[in-house]
């Protein structure tokens, strides 16, 4: 469930209306800014910026780029875009690092719709003029790039069924393949790029059910190598998207400096989706709740407006 709160009763003019005056002049009223566009959703945010571009000849999210600055303003222009180019941003964002970013990758790939993950295809080639996977194929090498290429590519299905004789057979492949160490066999990477989430599950059950143990923790043995890690991230994002996400929330706040980029990903992606979960597991696995444990480690208004996509008022 969504932890955003978004208003039932809006008017796209309205809200133009005030953030043009929350921009103008000296000083911008970031207040304002954040009582409307936290409280927004998907298409209210885009209706709006419509509604700014007609009423006054230029592009909303290129003047709060101006006007805002920090974490706060790089928080706000991914939650302003629409979700499917957000996702190509942060794709490429992702891949332009001096070291590819795998986990922001594999996350889109496997957290997503088929028909979502075609939509942020589209997008990335629009906005940048290459495909995704060309860019991501460019920029990995190895074993790394044959995995992730294949997970952008795919296009699964998305239906209910499952083929319980099938995900015996695979789940004694990727055991033996485990067992082996031979994690970039290509049976493995075609299992987990071209399965369904569902049939993929009753593999991973099956694997369990077996060998008494979860084949995510087998992956991850005292030398494990970033293929191996890699792998270990899809397995997580296919298998248990939310016990994830609250993972990489965790690790964001509690290591030594925060990780803001984690933290901004993590909460503009999932405050329309299904954050609300995500807060409950992390309540649950470190006894705080995550508005709290926000608000600890950010400040100004890019706490201000995190702990309101949170659900809270800051």
């Amino acid at each position: 469930m969504a932890t955003l709160i978004a208003s039932e009763n809006f008017s796209p003019t309205e809200d133009a209306e005030v953030l043009r005056r929350s921009v103008e002049g000296w000083g911008t009223d970031e207040k304002a800014v954040i009582s409307i566009l936290a409280h927004r959703n998907a298409a209210q945010r885009y209706e709006i910026r419509l509604a700014y571009e007609e009423l006054y000849h230029e592009d909303l999210i290129k003047r709060l780029e101006s006007e805002l600055s920090g974490d706060f303003e790089k928080a706000m222009y991914r939650w302003i875009l629409d979700p499917t180019d957000r996702y190509a941003v942060l794709a490429h964002v992702a891949i332009k690092k001096s070291e590819t970013d795998y986990n922001v990758i594999v996350e889109i790939s496997s957290t997503l719709s088929p028909e979502e993950l075609l939509a942020v295809r589209r997008a990335y080639q629009l906005r940048y003029k290459h495909s995704l996977e060309e860019d991501l194929a460019a920029h990995t090498t190895g074993d790394i790039r044959k995995l992730l290429v294949a997970l952008v590519t795919t296009y699964r299905y998305d239906g209910s069924e499952i083929n319980a004789k099938l995900a015996n057979s695979e789940a004694d492949i990727l055991h033996d393949a485990i067992k082996d160490k031979a994690f970039n066999h290509e049976e493995v990477i075609r299992i987990l790029s071209t399965r369904s989430k569902t049939q993929l599950m009753a593999t991973f059950n099956r694997y369990r059910d077996d060998h008494g143990i979860s084949i995510s923790k087998n992956l991850l043995d005292a030398g494990a190598d970033n293929f191996q890690k890699a792998l270990h991230v899809v397995i997580r994002c296919l298998n248990d998207p939310k016990k994830y996400f609250e993972k990489v929330l965790r690790h964001a706040i509690k290591r030594t400096g925060t990780d803001e980029d984690a933290l901004t990903r993590v909460i503009v992606t999932r405050a329309e989706r299904d954050l609300k979960d995500i807060k409950e597991f992390y309540y649950k696995k470190n006894s705080v709740h995550l508005e709290h444990a926000v608000a600890k480690e950010t400040s100004g208004d890019y706490k201000a407006f995190l702990v309101t996509l949170l659900g809270q008022e800051a």
